[in-house]
C-alpha cells in the first residue's frame, strides 16, 4: 500500500535521486533534459500546421507522433499531412532517451496542442507548455514508476482540461485530473483487472457523443472498448468488444483525428515495423474502418 500512495503525494514530494538533488553532474543532466522537453514542444509548435475547417469547440484535437530512435535515442515527431498519413519526419535535433511517455494535451478544446505531460523513467511527471512564443517545464511530481501505464485520452471527468490515466502494478486503474497549469488532481480509483491488457490508447471522442474513450487489448488479442461517460467518478461505461486479431500489433496508439475527419483514429504498429492507420466512424458498435498501410520501417522506435 505505500508504494501505491506515492503518485497521489506527488505535488507533495521533492525531487528524485541523491545526484539530482546536488552533485553537479545531475544538476547538469536535469538541465539537458529540461532543455530536451522545452524544445522537443516549441517544435510542435512551429511544424503543426493550422487546422483548417475547425470551427468551436473541438473533441478530437490532432497531434504529432513522438518517435524516439532506439539505437541514439534521437527525437522525431512525425506530423500528420490532413489525409491520413504522415508528413516526412522531423529531426528534432535533442536526445530523449529519458521518457517513458509524451503525452499531448488540447486545454482549451482548439484542436492542437498546448502542453505536453511526460513520464521520465526516474519516475518524475514534468509539463512542457507554451507561453509569449517561448517553451516552458516545470516538474510536476514523482512516483509515477509505480504505473505500468500511463496516457492522458483527454477530458474525462467533465471540466475542459486533459486528465490522465494511469494503471499500477496490480491491474488497478487510476485517474487524475487535470489543471490547466499541468498540475493534478489526488487519484481517483476507476477500476481493477487493467492489468490484462497490454495496450491501452485513446485521444479525443471515438464515438460521436463528445467524450473521451479508450480502447484496449487484452492478452488474447481481443479489443475492447470503454465509451467515456465524463463522470470523473465512474468514467467508462462497461466495455465492448470490438474484434480480435490485434495481437497482430506491437504497438497501438492515437494521435486524435489523424485523418481529418474530426473522429479519433489508431495508429498500430505490427512487428516487421509496417504502421496502419485505422480511421475512427464515430458508431460505437464497429469503431474503426479497415486498416490502411501508412508506413514502414518504424522498428527501429520506440512509439511515445
Amino acid at each position: 500500500m505505500l508504494a501505491t500512495t506515492v503518485a497521489a503525494a506527488a505535488l507533495a514530494t521533492a525531487a528524485g535521486t541523491a545526484t539530482a538533488a546536488g552533485s553537479p553532474a545531475g544538476a547538469e543532466r536535469a538541465r539537458a533534459e529540461a532543455g530536451a522537453r522545452e524544445h522537443a514542444h516549441a517544435s510542435k509548435a512551429a511544424f503543426a500546421a493550422p487546422l483548417t475547417g475547425a470551427t468551436g469547440q473541438v473533441n478530437t484535437p490532432t497531434f504529432s507522433m513522438t518517435a524516439v530512435d532506439r539505437r541514439t535515442g534521437e527525437l522525431y515527431l512525425y506530423f500528420p499531412d490532413g489525409t491520413g498519413a504522415f508528413k516526412p519526419r522531423q529531426d528534432i535535433g535533442v536526445t530523449y532517451d529519458f521518457a517513458v511517455t509524451d503525452m499531448d494535451v488540447d486545454n482549451d478544446k482548439d484542436g492542437r496542442d498546448d502542453g505536453t505531460w511526460q513520464v521520465r523513467k526516474d519516475g518524475s511527471l514534468y509539463y512542457t507548455w507554451s507561453k509569449d512564443l517561448q517553451a516552458h517545464t516545470k516538474r510536476i511530481g514523482g512516483g509515477w514508476n509505480i504505473y505500468t501505464k500511463v496516457l492522458s485520452p483527454g477530458n474525462l471527468g467533465g471540466a475542459p482540461e486533459a486528465d490522465l490515466l494511469a494503471v499500477d502494478k496490480s491491474g488497478v486503474l487510476w485517474e487524475y485530473l487535470g489543471y490547466p497549469d499541468g498540475r493534478v488532481t489526488k487519484r481517483i480509483r476507476v477500476g481493477e483487472g487493467w492489468n490484462r491488457y497490454t495496450e491501452i490508447a485513446g485521444q479525443g471522442d471515438l464515438t460521436g457523443d463528445g467524450k473521451a474513450d479508450v480502447v484496449a487489448r487484452d492478452t488474447a488479442g481481443v479489443l475492447w472498448l470503454y465509451q467515456g461517460t465524463g463522470d470523473a467518478k465512474a468514467p467508462f461505461q462497461p466495455r465492448t468488444r470490438v474484434g480480435g486479431g490485434w495481437n497482430a500489433y506491437n504497438r497501438l496508439l492515437s494521435v486524435g483525428d489523424h485523418d481529418g475527419d474530426g473522429k479519433s483514429d489508431l495508429i498500430a504498429r505490427n512487428a516487421k515495423g509496417e504502421l496502419f492507420r485505422y480511421s475512427g466512424t464515430g458508431d460505437a458498435h464497429a469503431p474503426y474502418r479497415r486498416p490502411v498501410k501508412i508506413g514502414w520501417g518504424f522498428t527501429i522506435y520506440n512509439l511515445l
